[in-house]
């Protein structure tokens, strides 16, 4: 399962065993880490590149120390996998056009899969989101926040973890860029009833539709992006 590591490189080899276990599904969501010590024995490294190899884990969100209980694994093997692209995506942050373009091809596969594997549970559930949503736009609210939802419980309704991880990524990657497109009223207006075109389509099981109506959903709001990035150059999307 674990094995020695050189000394060299120590701490990113522990990181990397661990890593791939969680990936693999050996180890799993709520598993404990052996304690420090017997670690430092597996590895056959000090405690110290143990510890230091820890910190790299938790800073990626993969494991949680508890103090006075242990180290857990916090995160799922799809989320294992997909830790290194929302790094990467991280780096690239100022380049908007660029990840929404990522967006663009990933989300209407999404709102395709969601169509084909919705649920009369989830279908409740997004028409409750845009009754709350239409009641911010009336009440001259940002709906930034019903707009993450709908996006977020569209991406579980695919069925598919790693796709769900990241969309979720590159949807709040870019939260502050969307939050500034939803200031002006007529834009607000246009997002809830792109959103109501996706929902009739993820309603009536058509995904063809579906990935249509996310498209063009998509279209309008790159349309503003890119007249954003003509006029004043790179924005950070966070």
């Amino acid at each position: 399962m674990l094995k020695a590591v050189e000394k060299r490189r120590a701490h990113q080899d522990i990181v990397k065993q661990i890593r791939a276990l969680i990936e693999k599904g050996r180890l799993k969501r709520g598993d404990q880490l052996p304690v420090e010590r017997e670690l430092s024995e597996i590895f056959r490294v000090s405690r110290a590149t143990v510890r230091e190899a820890i910190f790299n884990l938790e800073a990626s969100n993969l494991v949680q120390r508890r103090q006075g209980d242990g180290t857990y694994v916090i995160a799922s093997s799809e989320e294992a996998l997909i830790q290194p692209l929302a790094a990467a995506l991280f780096h690239e942050k100022d380049d908007i056009i660029d990840i929404f373009f990522i967006r663009k091809i990933i989300e209407p596969e999404v709102a395709q899969l969601a169509s084909e594997n919705r649920t009369p549970e989830e279908i409740d559930e997004l028409e409750e989101i845009l009754r709350e949503q239409e009641k911010e736009v009336k009440s001259g609210e940002n709906p930034i926040h019903t707009d993450s939802e709908f996006h977020h419980l569209m991406a579980r309704m695919a069925k598919n973890r790693v796709l769900e991880r990241l969309l979720i990524t590159l949807v709040d990657l870019l939260g502050k860029t969307r939050e500034k497109y939803l200031q002006t009223e007529e834009r607000k207006q246009k997002s809830l009833h792109g959103h109501y075109e996706i929902l009739a389509a993820i309603k009536n099981g058509n995904g063809k539709a579906a990935r249509r109506a996310m498209r063009r959903h998509l279209e309008e709001v790159e349309k503003t992006l890119s007249n954003k990035k003509k006029g004043g150059g790179k924005r950070s999307p966070s």
